[in-house]
């Protein structure tokens, strides 16, 4: 069995995996703003699964991964943490981290053709890049969510445009996906397009996967989009991405 856990900025989840990729069993709680406080919520959660015989636990993190274990967390004050010594208490097995876009972008575009850029528009826009079912070198480097463009009469960064957090806030709703109404998609598909064209022409994808929340309305929005001769997609699995590309991540170390 595989154990997946998604480390995100609203909510952990946890999910454990078949030998054929159902899940099983799955646990969701708050990440904790606090990192101290974080590990010992996730090591109490986690117990329940330590009865089960993992082959393997894939962490997603939000951030940079670097030696399988130093870590940071994108927006989080949790820089150089340990995650690995308690898990190693709880699996002998093992342990891989890996940034969650990355895990994401694996997963969507399992048996695409060509190239795909995945962009996740949540608390703030990441992204991954894959390509014959492996995350490209590039993707460790690609933070398109703090690329800056001209909007609403100042320079801003895409993420503080068009993330879910953002258009929550100017529409104050408490979803992004509750939103429905033509006039406010076509200002969606507008503050989403921002970065696009700089994708394209810098990665040149085959395909282009809008995910996190606004992946969930992606149809209500998707004819607004520009055309750019990339195949726009919407996710498979909107909320799981993650966790699913956590179980592709671990079969694929398997193989090595």
């Amino acid at each position: 069995m595989i154990l997946a856990i998604d480390i995100g900025g609203t909510k952990t989840l946890i999910a454990l995996f078949s030998k054929r990729g159902r899940v099983i069993r799955r646990r969701k709680f708050k990440t904790a703003q606090g990192s101290k406080t974080f590990i010992r919520e996730l090591e109490y959660n986690l117990e329940n699964f330590t009865k089960y015989k993992i082959k393997g636990v894939v962490v997603a993190i939000p951030g940079v991964v670097q030696k399988n274990c130093s870590i940071s967390f994108g927006n989080r004050e949790w820089d150089g943490i340990d995650l690995l010594s308690p898990l190693r208490k709880l699996f002998d097995c093992p342990i891989w981290f890996e940034n969650d876009a990355n895990l994401a972008v694996l997963y969507e575009s399992f048996r695409l053709p060509g190239r795909t850029v995945f962009l996740t528009f949540s608390t703030g826009i990441g992204g991954g890049i894959a390509e014959n079912n492996r995350i490209l070198p590039e993707s460790s480097r690609f933070e398109p969510g703090h690329k800056k463009y001209w909007y609403d009469g100042r320079i801003r960064e895409w993420e503080d445009i068009a993330a879910a957090s953002a258009i929550e806030n100017y529409y104050h709703v408490d979803r992004a996906t509750d939103l429905r109404s033509k006039e406010v998609m076509k200002d969606v598909a507008k503050r989403v397009s921002l970065g696009l064209s700089d994708i394209v022409k810098e990665y040149r994808p085959d395909n282009l996967i809008l995910g996190g929340p606004m992946g969930k309305i992606f149809k209500l929005y998707a004819d607004y989009l520009p055309d750019l001769e990339v195949k726009y997609r919407r996710p498979k699995r909107p909320n799981e991405s993650v966790i699913y590309g956590c179980f592709r991540y671990a079969k694929q170390k398997e193989q090595e």
